[in-house]
């Protein structure tokens, strides 16, 4: 068994040089965030999507808006693409699972909405075709992932790429700056 206090610094020395390399991607962050901030101010909604721990960081966040995060304030338009089990297993059964999101974003997406997806590799084809649809029906697309950005990076408006190879470092950051954005919303939107 390892030394649980050496893992312990080690893993945290790891995170603090992702946090570090993560100064890259600043521009980024706050470009989306007046993404969502606009959308948000001319009466539009955040649709959330990612599969696997990007779908619970996809729900997690949409909550924040709806619900509260810092402070107690007006609800603010936000829904999380990963909730409803009917509606995903029959788009996954009838369509395939590449469409699960995609159709989502067709019935739900309107002008003046932005689709927010999580994607550490950026190439999964149910987000992709998501981002595919969005674009077409003229909504920005935010794409958070890791490294190189993955193909969504080229359909994003805005790609956040968070600089590891390693997933959870990325969600973490992820997250991390998703909850800043939510802090900033909520100081303007308020």
């Amino acid at each position: 068994m390892a030394d649980p206090t050496s893992l312990l610094r080690t893993r945290l020395a790891d995170l603090g040089s992702v946090v570090q390399a993560a100064e890259r991607c600043v521009d980024d962050v706050v470009a989306a965030a007046a993404l969502m901030r606009s959308a948000l101010q001319g009466g539009g909604k955040i649709l959330f999507c990612g599969n696997g721990g990007s779908a619970a960081d996809a729900q997690h966040l949409a909550t924040e808006y709806v619900v509260r995060y810092m402070k107690n304030r007006r609800a603010l338009a936000a829904i999380a693409l990963t909730t409803d089990t009917s509606l995903l297993t029959a788009a996954g059964n009838d369509l395939g699972f590449d469409e699960i999101f995609a159709r989502q974003v067709e019935a739900l997406g309107r002008p003046g909405d932005v689709l927010v997806i999580h994607s550490t590799s950026g190439n999964s084809p149910n987000v992709l075709r998501a981002a595919q649809v969005a674009r077409a029906a003229g909504l920005p697309v935010i794409g958070w992932t890791s490294e190189d950005g993955g193909a969504l990076r080229a359909l994003a408006t805005v790609c956040v790429r968070i600089p590891t190879a390693r997933t959870d470092r990325a969600q973490e950051l992820h997250l991390h700056l998703q909850h800043v954005i939510c802090e900033l919303l909520e100081g303007d939107l308020t």
